[in-house]
């Protein structure tokens, strides 16, 4: 029996709001196009903003973070619960799991509005025509390839020859594309990355797209194909272009509170201002539990034990151990004078606060998509790859000290600090500097990788020790959503 869906809007801004449409049987790009709106620069520039919302939304943004992060090594869930996030972090995906059918619609529905905009403005001598189209080939190519990752298998598993997602280039709400190859997905973000790049200028604030984003997240997507020359060559351009800096040590722990522009790091952020706080829907709500927040996802010990090899580290600031308290409010210790550390269901509070507070505010926080940390270590990367070792630990380097760290702490050719392998090394650095960001998963899985999870919480069976993902799992995707594959025939679905 096919499904019911209420789909209102396909764009906030495109959309005739008074028509919302109950109880259709359509794909999830859908949409009422009002061809007054769209037929002025203004109307295409207020729909791109409708575009950028649609990133925003919860449905979106946070359902990609719990899809990706909770998957991963760094964090500990510390009970049970009725939430399909529970799904994410088991590994126990479902067909009709509720957070995945939200981002696969929202996603579609941001790409349909792009292809309004795409179809409707010419290339030309007009920068700020040129700007906006570029702006909307950026916007469908970073969802088409979030789609890829979390429903197609690692391009670097078989170069990209297994099925991806559905390519959308067209407004036509009455098609119904078959899947396509994960390659092919790639090569259509790779074509509009590379458009948006060429057509955009450098004047947009970070929480909108410009061509020095463009080229950032080229080198992520290369990166992701296992093309390391090209990898490297957009990560050392984004870091020559000396539009972003890396904010100091003393900074850097405050670096998550501020609003994006205020970051000279930042490339690209989901900015978010106090009417978007989602509250005990925010990002930051499941890993801190103060007046707002559920408080019930941790840092894992493996996270906890890497980041502790050395406590100078600045990037400790990031993880809150959570104490007892008396009535006066000290810090109780126990016979050997430790303090004592609270617990939920027996599993020890260590709060994670990258997505909390920003200006204040408990449940608040603008979600970084790229940063300038993150061209230096896919450059170590790229440069390992290539074979070009002592540039790769460089790069690392210069990680580690903005981290804080110096003398022994850094990396050489003779002071590998018990590693065997440079890899190992930059991947490490990648999860103690992208820890909570939605990195760690893919990292380890396009490095064909296991994913160890042998630390205490709720996605161990009960009397189990380990949990061990191996980068061949089934597992590593989630299905397509199952309505999804009544309401298109052509879908078809992951093993």
């Amino acid at each position: 029996m096919k499904a019911n869906y209420k789909i209102c809007i396909a764009i906030a801004l495109i959309c005739t709001f008074g028509s919302c449409k109950k109880d259709l049987e359509l794909p999830p790009y859908s949409g009422i196009i009002n061809e007054t709106v769209v037929s002025t620069l203004e109307g295409l520039q207020s729909a791109t903003i409708g575009t950028y919302n649609y990133i925003k939304d919860a449905y979106y943004v946070r359902n990609y973070h719990i899809l990706s992060e909770y998957a991963s090594d760094n964090v500990s869930l510390s009970g049970t619960t009725t939430d399909p996030l529970f799904f994410a972090y088991n590994y126990q995906h479902q067909k009709n799991q509720g957070n995945v059918a939200n981002i696969w619609r929202k996603a579609y529905q941001a790409i349909y509005g792009t292809n309004v905009v795409i179809e409707k403005v010419a290339e030309s001598d007009d920068p700020v025509r040129n700007q906006l189209l570029g702006e909307n080939y950026f916007l469908r190519a970073m969802v088409h390839f979030d789609l890829v990752k979390l429903f197609g298998r690692p391009y670097t598993d078989d170069q990209g020859e297994s099925l991806g997602v559905m390519i959308k280039t067209n407004t036509d709400v009455k098609e119904l594309p078959a899947r396509s190859k994960v390659k092919d997905v790639y090569q259509l973000v790779l074509s509009d990355l590379l458009k948006a790049e060429g057509l955009m200028n450098s004047t947009k604030i970070n929480n909108f797209a410009s061509k020095e984003v463009a080229s950032a997240m080229l080198s992520r997507v290369y990166l992701y194909m296992g093309d390391y020359q090209k990898a490297w060559e957009y990560a050392d351009k984004v870091i020559k272009t000396q539009r972003y800096t890396l904010i100091s040590t003393s900074e850097y722990p405050k670096y998550f509170t501020k609003s994006p522009e205020e970051n000279s790091e930042t490339i690209f952020a989901i900015k978010h201002v106090l009417t978007d706080d989602r509250l005990d829907d925010a990002i930051g709500s499941m890993y801190w539990g103060g007046d707002l927040g559920y408080g019930e996802m941790y840092a894992s010990q493996t996270y906890r034990e890497l980041l502790n090899k050395h406590p100078e580290d600045v990037r400790n600031s990031f993880v809150v151990p959570q104490y007892e308290k008396d009535a006066s409010g000290n810090i109780k210790k126990d016979a050997q004078g430790n303090p004592i550390l609270q617990k939920r269901n027996g599993y020890p509070k260590y709060f994670i606060n990258k997505y909390s507070f920003q200006n204040g505010y408990e449940t608040l926080s603008s979600p970084v998509v790229l940063r300038l940390a993150e061209m230096y270590l896919t450059r170590a990367e790229a440069a390992y790859q290539m074979g070009r070792i002592q540039e790769a630990l460089d790069d690392v380097n210069t990680i580690r000290k903005r981290a804080g760290l110096t003398g022994n702490a850094l990396f050489s050719t003779s002071n590998m600090q018990g590693y065997t392998n440079v890899l190992d090394i930059i991947l490490d650095e990648r999860r103690l500097e992208f820890a909570f960001e939605s990195q760690r998963k893919f990292d380890v899985f396009r490095n064909k990788q296991t994913m160890y999870r042998n630390y205490p919480g709720t996605h161990l069976p009960s009397g189990e020790t380990q949990q061990e993902i191996k980068y061949t799992s089934p597992r590593v995707i989630y299905f397509i959503p199952e309505n999804d594959m009544v309401v298109n025939p052509n879908l078809v679905q992951n093993p």
